[in-house]
């Protein structure tokens, strides 16, 4: 984390929509963004894991944030984007995004922590609220969002 001139820290995330919703990824935990390709189906699996790819000889789960968040899936675009997340050394999982927009810095005053709604279950997915530039970015706990792959 850099520290500013006024001592807080900021974080940089690569900003992702799904939909019409904006969603932060701390760029600490992406190895690798890549267009849309072919993804091979397995059996048996939670209906958000898409499949896996084969990424330069490595073998990579591949999970749909919309279906993970319990949104409609949708026809994907030429926008649409795989972020290769690396939250341990030895593992990679790809998480589908339907566009990759930007990479911004925010600092620690520009995130609101949020308070959970036990009634919302994609709360748990969020760390915090980042405000940039007047819009707001839902950043994500990317190990509550991939979290469950153990047990699946």
């Amino acid at each position: 984390m850099e520290e500013n001139k006024a001592g807080l820290e900021a974080v940089q995330y690569i900003v992702v929509k799904i939909g019409s919703e904006q969603y932060g990824i701390d760029i600490k935990y992406v190895d690798n963004i890549v267009r849309l390709q072919k993804i091979t189906r397995v059996p048996k699996v939670q209906t958000y894991f898409k499949g896996v790819i084969n990424l330069r000889g490595e073998i990579v789960p591949v999970m749909s944030l919309r279906l993970k968040m319990n949104q409609p899936e949708s026809e994907y675009t030429n926008a649409a984007r795989i972020i290769i997340l690396k939250l341990e050394p030895q593992a990679a999982i790809g998480l589908i995004v339907d566009e990759v927009k930007e990479v911004v810095t925010l600092e620690d005053n520009e995130i609101e922590k949020v308070v959970y709604n036990a009634k919302d279950e994609n709360a748990g997915f969020i760390t915090g609220i980042g405000k940039h530039e007047g819009e707001l970015i839902s950043l994500l706990d990317l190990n509550a969002v991939i979290g469950e792959r153990e047990n699946a």
